[in-house]
């Protein structure tokens, strides 16, 4: 148990694990005194568990401590991986259009450039790039502008389950009404 104990941690920490770190938190956790020699002998099996090919990754030695890393011959696939997510960084401007198209989808260009004032050619064409948006049809009216609306992987990056998870419009203009020094209830 404390080798999973040991696994756990250094799987949670997001920098490398020092030995005193380790030590410390199976003491708290177990009210037993875990010997520098039983941490040892952990890690080492730990090591010797994930050098097998069939794991991505592996527990390495770095910085005094321990910290679980993606294997050399992954990184290739890793670099894609991060590429891909830098790509998705948005924008003040792109937020602000998201959450435009988010509350009156499906919307038109035109009326998402009346309520922000400017153009928003480019940040349409950015999140329709990224995959924010989607393109759900054409207006009635006249020219039959393009409708946009929010795609599945608007709901995947934000971590919501439908549209209607969104917070409420009246929930955030009662945050801006409390006065300095009130709580809010």
């Amino acid at each position: 148990m404390i080798e999973q104990y040991i696994e756990a941690l250094i799987f949670a920490s997001d920098t490398s694990l020092r030995k005193e770190e380790i030590a410390i938190c199976l003491q708290t956790a177990t009210e037993h005194d875990i010997s520098e020699e039983e941490i040892d002998r952990c890690l080492q099996n730990i090591r010797s568990r994930y050098a097998d090919e069939n794991f991505a990754i592996e527990l390495v030695h770095i910085a005094n401590g321990y910290q679980f890393l993606t294997k050399k011959n992954m990184h290739p696939v890793i670099q894609q991986l991060h590429i891909q997510r830098s790509k998705k960084k948005l924008s003040q401007a792109s937020l602000e259009t998201l959450s435009i198209i988010a509350y009156r989808q499906p919307i038109t260009k035109l009326e998402i450039e009346q309520i922000r004032g400017v153009n928003c050619d480019y940040t349409i064409q950015k999140l329709l790039e990224k995959d924010f948006i989607t393109i759900q049809g054409k207006a009635e009216g006249p020219g039959r502008p393009i409708l946009y609306g929010l795609s599945e992987y608007f709901l995947d990056y934000f971590g919501i389950n439908s549209i209607l998870d969104l917070p409420q419009l009246k929930d955030i203009e009662n945050i801006g009404e409390i006065e300095i020094g009130e709580k809010a209830e």
